[in-house]
C-alpha cells in the first residue's frame, strides 16, 4: 500500500516542473557531490528566455551548444514591427476560404501568427532545408567574420578541420566551419516559435536527411522535451536499387515526431488497406460476415492445454506438436467449438485454427515507424506527379502526396488546423485538400513559403514560375480544381437522391479549396507611431499627425489589427455602410453584422451619429484610426455611447 509522505511539499521539485512545462529547453543534468545526475535548471537560458540582452555563463552543463546559439535565441524572442497585408488578386475565393497562403520569411511569420493562433494548431509538417552544401536561403544575420568565429571556437571547425580556406569560408559546405552552427540558429528559433502555435495535444512531422539528423534531434529534444519524443519514421523515399555514392547509396529519409505534451497526444490509427482485408474471407457463410484463420497454438507446454481436439465434421481428432500447447483449455475449446469459432477446412481434416471475424478486429491500425514507396509514394513519383498537374515542367524534390496525406490523416483530426512553415511547392496543401475530399473533413491548412527566386534553368523558371511561392499558390489552385472534377466525375455513375449521391453532393459543399494570400510587409504604421514620447520632436509630432503610410489600404489596415488582436485570419469579413461610412465586419453572427468579432472604421469624419449607429451593432470588438473622429468630442463621446449602448465593446483606436 502507499505511505503517507509526513512531510511538506517539495516546492522547489514543484517549481522546476512548472518552469520545465513553460521553458522545456531550460531543463538540464547536472552532478551532484555524491557523483549522481539529477534535473535542474539552465539558469543561463531562463534569464535569457525572460530578457531582451544575451547573458552569459561559464559553468559545464549537459547541453547542445554551438556559436550563435544565444542570438538565435534572442531572435525568436524579439519583437518585429511587421504585418501581413492581403493579396485579393493572388487568391482564391477570398471571402469565403479557412485556409490561408501567407508568403514571406516564416520567422517573421511565425511570429506574426502567435497572438492569433497561439495554442490552437493540432499538426505541423515541416521539410527544411537538408543542409546539403548549399547557401541558405534564410538570412537571420548570424553570419560572423573568421576572426570573430575563432575567438569563439579557435581555429578548427566543427568537425575538427583547419580554417584557412578564404574561399571555402564563404560557403555553406563542411569545409565551412559554421556549417552546422548555421543550420541550428535558423533551425532554433522557427521550432521555438512552432512550438508555442501548437494545442496542448499538438504534434510535429520535420522531414529531414542524414545530414543533419543527429542535430535535429537534440535541437528538438531541447525545445520540445526529450520525454515528448514520439518516432523518427523511415521513409522509403527511392524504389531505383542504383548506387549513387561511393560507399552505400541512400535510399531513406528521416520523418521525426514529437508531441507538445506527448501524454496528451494521440496519433489517429491507418485505414486497413484492400490488401489487409483481402485475408478476410467467408468460406463457410458464416452469419457473422468475414473471418480469417488464426493460430491456435502456443510455442510453450501447459499440461492443461495438451489434449486432443475433434473436428466435429469428421471425428478425426488433433494434438498440439511437441513441445506446444494449445492457446486455450479444455473447456474453452469446447465453448469455441459449439460457437463455430474454430476453423478445420472445408473438409473438416485440417489442424484447427481460430476464426477472427472482421467485425471484430479494429477498423484502424496503429502506425509503424518504416513507410514503403508501395505505401505512400517516392521522389521520383513526386515529381511526376507534380509535372503532369503543371502539364509538363518538372519541379525539384517535391513529396508524394500519399506521403502527407498519411501525415495528415494520423496527426490532425477532421476539423482541425494543419500548418506548413516550409512550403515549397505546397505538397500539404494538396494533401489536405485531397484528404477532405475523401473523408468529407474541414481539415484547414496554413501554408507559409519564403518568395524564393527559381533557379533560371529550371524548368520552373522556364514555365513562368519566377518564385517558388508562386509554384506553390498555382499548384493550389489546380490541384482544387483537379480534386473538385473528380468528385464531381463520380456524381455521374450515381443516382439523385442515393444515399452515395448525397455524401458525394455533401462533400463537394464542404470542400474548401480557395486560399487567402497574404504577404509578410513592414508595418502599416510610420515610424513616428512606435516612438516614446520623450523620444518626439515637435517636428516629429507635425509629421505623425498622419500615422498611417501612403500606400496602405483600410483592409491593410484590417489585417494588422486582426493580427494584434488575436482574430483568427480566415474569418469571413464583409462590408457595410453606417452613416455613409465604410465598416468591415469580420465574422458576422446573424447576418446583420451584429455580434461580430470585430467591427472597423478607418474613415475620417466619425461623428456621434455614426458611434450610435455602429454601437446597436453589438461587436466584441470596435477600431477606428485616432484621427477619424470629426472632432475631440467625438473622439471623447465614442467610448461613452459604447458604454451605453453595448457595454461588453471593447473599443480602441490606432
Amino acid at each position: 500500500m502507499n505511505k503517507l509522505k509526513l512531510h511538506s511539499k517539495d516546492l522547489t521539485m514543484e517549481n522546476i516542473e512548472k518552469l520545465a512545462e513553460l521553458f522545456p529547453n531550460c531543463m538540464t543534468e547536472t552532478l551532484t557531490e555524491d557523483g549522481s545526475v539529477k534535473s535542474g535548471i539552465d539558469f543561463d537560458l531562463l534569464r535569457q528566455e525572460l530578457s531582451a540582452d544575451l547573458v552569459e555563463g561559464p559553468q559545464e552543463r549537459y547541453r547542445l551548444d554551438w556559436p550563435g546559439k544565444r542570438e538565435a535565441l534572442a531572435t525568436a524572442n524579439a519583437p518585429i514591427a511587421k504585418t501581413l497585408r492581403p493579396c485579393r488578386e493572388e487568391s482564391m475565393d477570398f471571402e469565403s476560404t479557412e485556409n490561408l497562403y501567407i508568403e514571406g520569411d516564416n520567422l517573421d511569420a511565425l511570429k506574426l501568427l502567435q497572438e492569433t493562433y497561439l495554442g490552437k494548431v493540432k499538426m505541423i509538417y515541416i521539410d527544411p532545408p537538408y543542409n546539403t552544401g548549399n547557401d541558405f536561403i534564410y538570412d537571420d544575420n548570424y553570419s560572423m567574420t573568421r576572426e570573430d568565429y575563432r575567438e569563439l571556437s579557435g581555429d578548427v571547425d566543427e568537425d575538427g578541420n583547419q580554417m584557412f580556406d578564404e574561399e571555402k569560408w564563404q560557403q555553406n559546405s563542411s569545409a565551412r566551419g559554421r556549417y552546422h552552427s548555421e543550420w541550428l540558429s535558423m533551425m532554433y528559433p522557427r521550432l521555438k516559435l512552432a512550438r508555442n502555435l501548437l494545442r496542448e495535444d499538438g504534434v510535429i512531422f520535420i522531414s529531414i536527411d542524414d545530414n543533419e539528423i543527429a542535430n535535429l534531434r537534440r535541437v528538438s529534444d531541447e525545445v520540445f522535451g526529450a520525454e515528448n519524443f514520439i518516432a523518427n519514421i523511415i521513409w522509403q523515399k527511392k524504389y531505383s536499387t542504383k548506387s549513387d555514392s561511393r560507399h552505400i547509396s541512400e535510399s531513406h529519409d528521416h520523418i521525426v515526431v514529437y508531441g507538445k505534451r506527448s501524454e496528451k497526444v494521440f496519433l489517429n490509427g491507418l485505414p486497413r488497406t484492400e490488401k489487409q482485408l483481402s485475408i478476410y474471407k467467408n468460406p463457410d457463410n458464416d452469419s457473422r460476415g468475414r473471418w480469417t484463420s488464426d493460430n491456435l497454438l502456443r510455442t510453450e507446454a501447459r499440461e492443461y492445454a495438451i489434449f486432443p481436439i475433434k473436428s466435429p465434421k469428421t471425428n478425426e481428432e488433433f494434438l498440439p506438436p511437441d513441445g506446444s500447447s494449445w492457446r486455450y483449455n479444455r473447456d474453452k475449446i469446447d465453448e469455441l467449438i459449439s460457437d463455430n469459432r474454430i476453423w478445420f477446412g472445408v473438409e473438416g481434416t485440417s489442424r484447427p485454427r481460430l476464426k477472427r471475424f472482421l467485425s471484430e478486429v479494429q477498423s484502424a491500425v496503429t502506425p509503424q515507424t518504416f513507410w514503403s514507396f508501395e505505401d505512400v509514394g517516392h521522389s521520383d513519383q513526386a515529381k511526376k506527379e507534380l509535372g503532369r498537374l503543371f502539364d509538363g515542367p518538372s519541379f525539384s524534390t517535391p513529396k508524394p502526396v500519399a506521403l502527407l496525406q498519411r501525415i495528415a490523416l494520423i496527426g490532425a483530426n477532421p476539423n482541425d488546423i494543419i500548418l506548413d512553415f516550409f512550403s515549397g511547392s505546397a505538397t500539404s496543401a494538396h494533401a489536405v485538400m485531397k484528404l477532405n475530399a475523401e473523408d468529407g473533413g474541414s481539415r484547414r491548412h496554413i501554408q507559409v513559403q519564403l518568395p524564393e527566386p527559381c533557379d533560371e534553368k529550371s524548368a520552373a523558371f522556364k514555365a513562368g514560375y519566377a518564385t517558388i511561392a508562386e509554384i506553390g499558390k498555382e499548384r493550389i489552385r489546380r490541384a482544387g480544381a483537379k480534386i473538385r472534377e473528380e468528385l464531381t466525375a463520380q456524381l455521374e455513375g450515381e443516382l439523385p437522391g442515393s444515399e452515395k449521391h448525397n455524401e458525394i453532393t455533401a462533400k463537394l459543399a464542404q470542400l474548401d479549396t480557395g486560399f487567402r494570400v497574404l504577404k509578410v510587409d513592414s508595418s502599416n504604421m510610420t515610424g513616428d507611431y512606435y516612438k516614446r514620447p520623450d523620444q518626439t520632436t515637435q517636428d516629429g509630432l507635425d509629421l505623425a499627425v498622419e500615422n498611417i503610410k501612403p500606400d496602405r489600404s483600410p483592409e491593410d489596415l484590417l489585417f494588422q489589427v486582426m493580427l494584434d488582436w488575436g482574430v483568427d485570419l480566415a474569418l469571413p469579413i464583409t462590408r457595410e455602410t453606417i452613416a455613409g461610412k465604410e465598416v468591415f465586419f469580420v465574422a458576422p453572427g446573424n447576418g446583420q453584422n451584429e455580434d461580430a468579432a470585430l467591427a472597423a472604421c478607418f474613415e475620417a469624419g466619425l461623428g456621434d451619429d455614426f458611434s450610435k449607429a455602429l454601437a446597436k451593432k453589438h461587436p466584441l470588438r470596435a477600431v477606428f484610426r485616432d484621427a477619424s473622429f470629426a472632432d475631440d468630442a467625438a473622439r471623447i463621446n465614442v467610448e461613452q455611447l459604447f458604454k451605453t449602448l453595448s457595454p461588453h465593446t471593447e473599443v480602441r483606436a490606432i
